[in-house]
């Protein structure tokens, strides 16, 4: 037994006597000097006036935001009104009012309400989205006219003086005026390094305060604050962060747009100069096949869907920031999270202390074949002694200005006395994830209260077994002593006197465990990355039901990247976790080649946020992680997230298969325009015709389709599952019209009923699809199928005049007859090929990665 360090704390606390008896004098006065203290400040400071602040704001030098995470009304009007399609289709109008080929117009009226349903969806989502964003906005404290008062930060001006404190973001530029910050400045540098800023220092807008409290004016506001003009020089990498989807769609149009222009060209010219056909033919040729290969609906069905989505996790109180994050986490495969705040609710409890001679005397008891620690029997010197050690550990906690968990929890257990009194320690330091303490100097003594590996070091082995059996059980184990040396902020050197052991618990989220079982169940792999002890973090993943829980290990054993590649690939729990090391397990999965989903809530956690595929962030957590987050949780409840992955399976499945749709009418057209060219056949179709197909198997089908519940899992590359489903189709309908086409040349049937044929055929065989596409067939599919079918026979009957429909000839009729029949074989046995090319290259694949493993 370590006699000098226990006569040392005996030493402290009849020093304590003392000092709590001179405190009893002191309270009756204490309160009001409290009181007091914030009016001498703000005596001293005052700050801006209302009519300062309204002149600045006059002048434009308010703070306001870079970019909006909406578009204005202005933009969503304008991108989609000011499209390249869309200047094409008022081009081709154009081009058939000047032939007088007024009948072919009936594509307008669809392109309109396209843009105007794709406008008010949109619209609405930015309200919805705004109005969220308004109760997630950061607020600042500033004073003005001698009073403190909160704010949002858009209302700041220049030279406001703001006060800033642990875990907020610093909302512009400014200078240190009173009192001293640790600050990360890793948003704005890349580095994870605290850096200290005292009395007369710069402030980065956009960097977060990790410790400390100060008082500091602006200098730099709204598009002049640093962070302003990052952002803006950062848009430009914007098309690189775009989600698999959008960016395979993107690539889609982009390749329809260049290569529509030519063939409709080539088209013309092999139309009106070779074949000799009439100016209006050949431009409504020309046109039928330019709308056969526009998907003009595609990007605003996604575009809409993703807007429906936003506005669904919105009324469920979940923020979305980014909206490839929808897409992205329901491709997700690894989730890490930490343990407080995620797994457990933020808020800390201490359960209870012990003395540090207490916990040495603490025995083994056999409890059946177990041995378990219990308490030694506690005389009434031992109580008194405990009493004195409880306002030690309350004292250094009404010294400490950080707001984080675990001082408000000590705070709240120990209640001293001296909260209401002015401070007497000489120095503060908060705690620090670097060196995993915090501590004040008080009369010349220094005192820490920290992580005991950390703290007391080489001595920590004779406490480890006590300690790690508190934590075996769930408990947060933290010491509180008298440091030997004089802090300074920094790693400690000298030896820590331990006093007292300090027992921290966390309840387990309410559906947490449903919630983890949920993601297990499909095939995501939970990580739990926690800077508490690994045992701890291991006890609570186990209650929460974590696969895994007992395979933990000691990230401060992990000193190389390589050691971190090999244990993020092995382990499942890791503990004593720094903020560096966050970001590498991040970076270390992806490399692995892992999509990677991770949630934070502290300052700390923002550069592996931001390197995260798919970021997450609890509303209760610090500013600095919900303005980076993707994805804010804004009731704090972590199982919201099976929603959130319902909506992006929903979401991507439904634009894969209404894209299939889509693709099938842009192969189709594309191969056709290549025949009609290449056999100087005249183009079948006329645009009204290729209209009326369009929206009964194509454009409504696919809205309906696209905004259903789909709870399936995304498999495989989103253009590469389109492909692989639009191919059949789009080769079926090409070989049945284009062998239609040549048949009825051979039987001398008119053009006007080989169109109207191909119209026909064209719809079946859409139809046919479409059946294949909506299956499993519910009843609410079934009626679109009715209603689908029913609506293109209205067409074709009472309103054929419109779409350029004819009665046809009986050996028309025929014709179309048999070659649908057989396009409903070709269709069959084209899917099954593709189907089978598909499982051969996936074989391939595999075995040519088990051949270079």
């Amino acid at each position: 037994m370590n006699t000098k360090r226990y006569s040392y704390m005996e030493e402290n606390v009849n020093q304590t006597e003392k000092e709590m008896a001179e405190n009893e004098k002191q309270n009756q006065t204490g309160k009001e000097v409290a009181e007091n203290a914030d009016r001498e400040q703000t005596e001293t400071i005052r700050g801006l006036t209302a009519q300062q602040v309204a002149e600045r704001k006059e002048k434009g030098l308010w703070n306001k935001k870079a970019e909006s995470a909406t578009k204005t009304t202005k933009e969503i009007v304008k991108s989609n009104v000011f499209t390249y399609f869309n200047l094409i289709f008022l081009v081709i109008a154009l081009l058939l009012i000047g032939v007088g080929a007024f009948r072919d117009l009936t594509f307008l009226p669809i392109i309109v309400a396209n843009t105007l349903i794709g406008i008010v969806q949109e619209i609405r989502s930015k309200k919805v989205l705004d109005d969220l964003s308004i109760l997630n906005s950061p607020k600042t404290r500033v004073i003005r006219e001698g009073s403190k008062k909160e704010i949002p930060a858009e209302e700041l001006v220049m030279d406001d003086i703001v006060e800033l404190s642990a875990g907020g973001q610093i909302p512009a530029d400014a200078v240190v005026l009173e009192g001293q910050l640790n600050v990360n400045e890793s948003l704005l540098t890349g580095e994870a390094d605290e850096i200290v800023k005292k009395n007369g220092d710069e402030l980065l807008s956009g960097s977060f305060v990790v410790s400390g409290s100060c008082l500091a004016q602006l200098t730099k506001v709204g598009e002049e604050s640093y962070i302003s003009k990052l952002t803006h020089r950062a848009t430009q990498t914007k098309e690189g962060e775009q989600s698999e989807m959008i960016r395979s769609l993107n690539r889609l149009v982009q390749a329809v747009g260049i290569v529509i222009i030519p063939i409709g060209v080539v088209l013309f010219i092999q139309q009106f100069v070779y074949a000799g056909t009439p100016l209006r033919d050949s431009v409504t040729s020309m046109v039928a096949a330019i709308i056969g290969m526009i998907p003009e609906g595609l990007y605003l069905l996604a575009s809409v869907a993703m807007a429906v989505s936003a506005m669904r996790l919105a009324k469920q109180q979940v923020l979305i920031h980014d909206m490839k994050c929808i897409e992205t986490l329901a491709r997700v495969d690894v989730l890490c999270v930490d343990k407080t705040g995620t797994i457990t609710v933020p808020e800390m409890e201490v359960d209870q202390f012990i003395l540090a001679e207490d916990l040495t005397k603490r025995v083994y008891e056999k409890d059946g074949d177990t041995k378990v620690y219990v308490d030694v029997k506690c005389g009434e010197e031992q109580e008194q002694k405990h009493a004195q050690i409880k306002g030690m550990i309350g004292e250094f906690a009404a010294d400490m200005d950080a707001d984080n968990a675990t001082m408000e929890a000590l705070k709240t257990y120990f209640k001293p006395d001296t909260l209401t009194k002015i401070k007497k320690a000489e120095k503060v330091f908060a705690f620090s994830s670097k060196t995993k303490y915090s501590g004040i100097i008080s009369e010349g003594k220094s005192y820490v209260i920290g992580a005991p590996e950390f703290v007391l070091r080489e001595d920590y082995a004779e406490y480890k077994d006590r300690i790690e059996a508190y934590s075996e059980k769930g408990y947060r184990v933290l010491v509180y002593g008298r440091y030997e040396g004089i802090l300074d902020g920094q790693q400690l050197t000298e030896k820590v006197l331990p006093i007292a052991f300090i027992m921290l618990t966390n309840a387990i989220r309410e559906g947490a465990k449903e919630t983890f079982s949920y993601f297990t169940e499909r095939g995501v792999e939970i990580k739990v990355i926690s800077g508490d002890n690994p045992k701890t973090v291991a006890e609570i993943a186990e209650k929460a039901g974590i696969c895994g829980a007992d395979n933990y290990v000691d990230a401060s054993t992990l000193t190389t990247d390589e050691s971190i590649a090999q244990a993020v690939a092995k382990y499942q729990i890791f503990g004593r976790v720094t903020p560096d090391q966050k970001l590498k397990f991040v970076e270390a999965l992806k490399a692995q080649g892992r999509t990677v989903a991770m949630t934070g809530d502290g300052v700390n956690d923002v550069l592996a946020l931001k390197d995260a595929d798919c970021s997450i962030a609890m509303a209760s957590g610090s500013e600095a992680a919900s303005q980076v987050a993707q994805l804010v949780l804004l009731d704090n409840d972590f199982s919201r997230m099976p929603s959130v992955v319902m909506e992006g399976r929903r979401v991507v499945n439904n634009i894969q298969r209404s894209a299939s749709l889509y693709l099938v009418k842009n192969i189709f057209s594309m191969l056709l325009a290549v025949f009609s060219m290449i056999s100087m056949i005249n183009y079948p179709l006329e645009p009204s015709q290729i209209s009326l197909i369009s929206m009964f198997t194509i454009g409504i089908p696919s809205f309906v389709l696209a905004l259903e519940p789909n709870k399936d899992r995304i498999q495989g590359h989103f253009m590469t599952n389109v492909l692989l489903k639009a191919l059949p189709a789009g080769l079926t309908d090409f070989f049945a019209v284009s062998s239609l086409v040549l048949f009825c040349q051979v039987f001398g049937v008119n053009e006007e009923d080989i169109s109207t044929s191909c119209t026909i055929l064209v719809a079946i065989v859409g139809f046919m699809i479409l059946y294949q596409i909506a299956k499993p067939m519910t009843a609410g599919h079934r009626v679109l199928m009715v209603g689908m079918v029913a609506g293109w026979l209205f067409c074709m009957i009472f309103v054929s005049h419109l779409f350029a429909i004819r009665d046809i000839s009986g050996q028309c009729m025929m014709l179309t007859a048999v070659f649908t029949v057989a396009a409903e074989s070709i269709l069959r046995y084209l899917s099954k090929f593709v189907e089978w090319m598909r499982e051969s290259l996936l074989v391939l694949k595999k075995k040519i990665h088990q051949a270079t493993a």
